[in-house]
């Protein structure tokens, strides 16, 4: 098993916000509901479709869910993938960073919330998608029938032995309190950026260092792997 590296999708490899609150605003406005702005919007990713269409909902003073929630989460998924990288882009200086790290016999993942296939799809968009060893998404693994995700810390773990990765060895990289908390719950070093999907800047959730640019991701790695040396693992 090797070192491996497990990044976030959205708000944290990629700048996504401009395609999914626009997908938003399509299936609101077939609700006559009004559009969500893209500065509100930035705060409200990061959980999955489902969790945006409720805070869609939320702030028109309403709620959905059931049924009628899934049918709009089709809805959304059906719209999203048809634009799925309109406005999308990995953020500056990830591809050096990916180039770096594999140089330097890194495995990289993907875990996020999103849906598997989209998430998929939109790395494959983007150019990436040959670079990880594994690409997991929120429906990829089941337990006793139900869909394991973040912040459920074997979301991250299962995502690390698909690819197979050494949890001894990981290190997660992402832009939320649902990624820091699924790390620190799996026992997981946790780098988080600064510029991605948060309604509070992500140091006030204790990850284990803060970068602002992912030229700055090296340095952080070098110094967290250091401590893997020092353990012996």
């Amino acid at each position: 098993m090797s070192k491996i590296l497990v990044f976030d999708l959205d708000g944290t490899l990629a700048e996504t916000a401009g395609d999914l609150i626009a997908t938003l605003n399509v299936i609101l406005a077939r609700q006559d509901i009004g559009p969500v702005s893209l500065s509100e919007g930035r705060t409200m990713v990061g959980a999955g479709a489902r969790s945006l269409i409720q805070r869609g909902y939320e702030k028109a003073g309403k709620a959905i869910s059931g049924e009628p929630l899934e049918k709009l989460f089709r809805d959304f998924l059906d719209y999203y993938e048809a634009h799925i990288a309109d406005n999308s882009h990995l953020f500056e200086g990830v591809e050096s960073a990916l180039d770096h790290f594999q140089a330097k016999g890194w495995l990289l993942a993907v875990c996020t919330n999103k849906v598997q296939v989209p998430a998929r799809h939109l790395l494959e968009k983007l150019g990436a998608a040959g670079r990880f060893a594994a690409i997991c998404g929120q429906d990829t693994f089941q337990i006793d029938g139900k869909a394991v995700c973040k912040p459920d810390p074997r979301a991250l773990l299962m995502t690390i032995e698909k690819a197979c990765g050494n949890p001894a060895q990981a290190i997660m990289i992402g832009d939320s309190r649902t990624d820091i908390d699924t790390a620190k719950a799996a026992s997981i070093p946790v780098v988080a950026v600064d510029f991605g999907y948060t309604d509070q800047h992500v140091s006030a959730f204790g990850p284990d260092s803060v970068i602002s640019h992912f030229d700055q991701l090296a340095a952080e790695i070098a110094q967290l792997e250091s401590q893997f040396q020092r353990l012996g693992t």
